[in-house]
């Protein structure tokens, strides 16, 4: 990574900096970095909205372009743009990889619900369309009720009701759990 003394200078070429990069020129890949590090990490928190994760990326990226710099062909393109096609693939790839462990939670988390409140469910979705659901959805903390309402109501993925309020993935499977059982018991449902 750049050390004291390798900020990019006006006149570097990043073309020119992928070449020598691609000879194993530590220098120059302090340069490439200090040049190029601000936009790939623009593109990638464009992408991924985490500030965290676009960090991570960008550093997966730069290691990438270390790691590959020999089969960059000059003659295809620009090094800017394969190292920013580089970037928003990653990127992609991080929001996919996101999506399917999401789903692949929630698909787990239907299950286990399934598994462990029998037909609740569907004594739920059916109790949701009466007023009665409305009233015991008023016992619940105001973090469940809204997880909730997202959830059930929303559509939205454990992960969406997560962004949407602002906590942790954890912290909202817990607040739905709790704000499910608490429905179950004040509702009466799923008692063998």
């Amino acid at each position: 990574m750049p050390h004291a003394g390798s900020g990019a200078t006006p006149g570097d070429d990043v073309d020119e900096l992928m070449g020598k990069v691609a000879r194993g020129d530590q220098a120059a890949f302090g340069r490439l970095y200090d040049a190029l590090a601000p936009q790939v990490h623009g593109l990638v928190l464009r992408v991924l909205r985490d500030p965290a994760q676009s960090e991570e990326v960008t550093q997966e990226v730069f290691l990438e372009v270390w790691q590959q710099a020999k089969r960059f062909d000059a003659d295809r393109g620009r090094a800017r743009a394969w190292i920013t096609v580089m970037a928003h693939r990653r990127a992609v790839d991080r929001v996919r990889s996101a999506q399917a462990t999401l789903e692949r939670e929630l698909r787990e988390g239907i299950k286990e619900f399934r598994e462990s409140y029998d037909d609740v469910e569907h004594q739920v979705q059916v109790a949701l369309e009466s007023e009665r659901v409305h009233r015991a959805m008023e016992s619940l903390t105001e973090v469940q009720r809204q997880a909730i309402k997202l959830a059930y109501y929303g559509g939205f993925s454990y992960g969406e009701v997560a962004q949407e309020l602002g906590l942790p993935l954890g912290t909202v499977k817990t607040r739905i759990r709790d704000g499910m059982i608490r429905l179950r018991d004040t509702l009466g449902v799923g008692h063998g």
